[in-house]
């Protein structure tokens, strides 16, 4: 059986080579890795350090002054359905910057409970009408969203009017239905988003790290932001921080997709057309490029990437290598039919490429050869599909994604 395993990871490492992308199981140095310990010891910190050094930044890890205020808990939210509990992290103590995490919890839940964490784009209140979340503070954006009414922000701040406005794309009550936790955290709490760049939230408390060409951008701040949430959720009894799944939608989902990497305590990640910069495959040359990426949000990524504007399908590294490292734990890659900014077939291409880390290291793969009809959903350890639609957030994605927790963070 050992033979045939390796047989068939040496024809996956093979297919992958035919389609001009770097190998995930062959080392800097030429080595081919057949082991997981080959793996663990030397293929993985090398493709850390190469996508740290020359794509995402470099974080901070966790914080010695990073402290935690649970400043509200109510048992009777949502209609006595769950608690809500309210954290206010703190990445250089308190007085500080703060980044508000919002955790519901159901209340018949008869032990700690997995739980779904995201980042959110408008603000915690905005997922959710509950008068008891805590409106934002930060920054808010105003221009125009097709899936977001934002006639209540005024002047980039957010009223009362704000709140739930960004509900269609969380559905809470089906999450605490199924028996998950939910907790989210707002984009521009961690980081800026917009001028002026890296002055204010987590990244401001880190000023040497915006020196050097390996800067700490910003979709590493929301990714290292996914785990100062999960450093907080360790301190929750009554939710299970060993069952935690990560979600991100398009640039969030990319901050996901390096926060599953980078931090192997995630036991799921959930990336929805995350895109370029993502799932999505640069060497293909479709789609948003490296050159757009840099010069659109020149405050994303480390100042190293830019060198390779123009170049997307010369890279010498590809989003695949980074889905392989979340590897072995399950990831779900979801596509859009319309959104051919993020290239569906690409992200598709990229998560099967990344299979031949996870069959090594004792996973399923992607059981799919071709890449799926439009609202078909293939899930193994690896699970992908392209829905009707564009660029968003809909139900049929979370079916999918709740379908594929149930698998993967519950008893069987």
């Amino acid at each position: 059986m050992k033979h045939l395993l390796l047989a068939a990871l040496l024809t996956l490492s093979a297919e992958a080579r035919a389609d001009g992308l770097p190998d995930p199981l062959v080392a800097n140095d030429g080595t081919k890795i057949t082991t997981a310990s080959q793996w663990r010891e030397k293929r993985r910190p090398e493709l850390l350090e190469l996508f740290t050094r020359e794509m995402y930044g470099r974080s901070p890890g966790r914080p010695e002054k990073m402290s935690f205020d649970v400043f509200d808990r109510d048992e009777d939210a949502l209609d006595g359905k769950a608690t809500r509990i309210q954290i206010a992290i703190y990445p250089n103590g308190n007085p500080g910057p703060r980044m508000d995490l919002l955790v519901y919890v159901p209340n018949n839940a008869k032990g700690p409970v997995p739980v779904i964490l995201g980042l959110n784009f408008w603000g915690n209140h905005a997922i959710h009408p509950d008068p008891g979340i805590r409106l934002t503070e930060s920054w808010v954006e105003d221009n125009k969203q097709s899936y977001v009414d934002l006639a209540g922000v005024k002047d980039h701040e957010a009223t009362a009017a704000c709140r739930g406005i960004n509900a269609r794309q969380w559905p809470v009550e089906e999450i605490l239905s199924r028996g998950y936790a939910l907790a989210t955290m707002y984009r521009e709490d961690v980081c800026p988003d917009h001028v002026p760049y890296f002055a204010s939230g987590a990244q401001s408390c880190f000023p040497e790290l915006q020196q050097g060409d390996d800067n700490f951008g910003c979709i590493a701040a929301w990714a290292w932001s996914f785990s100062r949430a999960l450093d907080a959720l360790e301190k929750e009894p009554s939710v299970d921080a060993k069952r935690v799944a990560i979600f991100g939608f398009s640039r969030l989902g990319k901050a996901a997709l390096w926060a599953g990497a980078s931090d192997e305590r995630f036991a799921m990640v959930l990336s929805n057309e995350s895109g370029a910069g993502g799932a999505k495959l640069f060497r293909r040359g479709i789609g948003e490029d490296i050159t757009r990426l840099n010069t659109v949000f020149p405050h994303w990524y480390a100042r190293n990437f830019r060198k390779y504007n123009g170049k997307d399908t010369e890279l010498p590294f590809d989003q695949h290598l980074v889905i392989s490292l979340i590897a072995p734990r399950p990831v779900y890659v979801a596509s859009a039919d319309d959104d051919k900014h993020s290239d569906p077939e690409g992200e598709f291409v990229a998560a099967k490429a990344a299979e031949p880390v996870f069959l090594l290291l004792g996973s399923e793969g992607l059981p799919a050869e071709k890449w799926p009809a439009v609202g078909t959903s293939v899930q193994g350890g690896i699970g992908y599909h392209v829905r009707p639609g564009g660029h968003d957030v809909m139900e049929f994605d979370w079916k999918q994604y709740l379908d594929f927790a149930d698998k993967h963070l519950k008893p069987r």
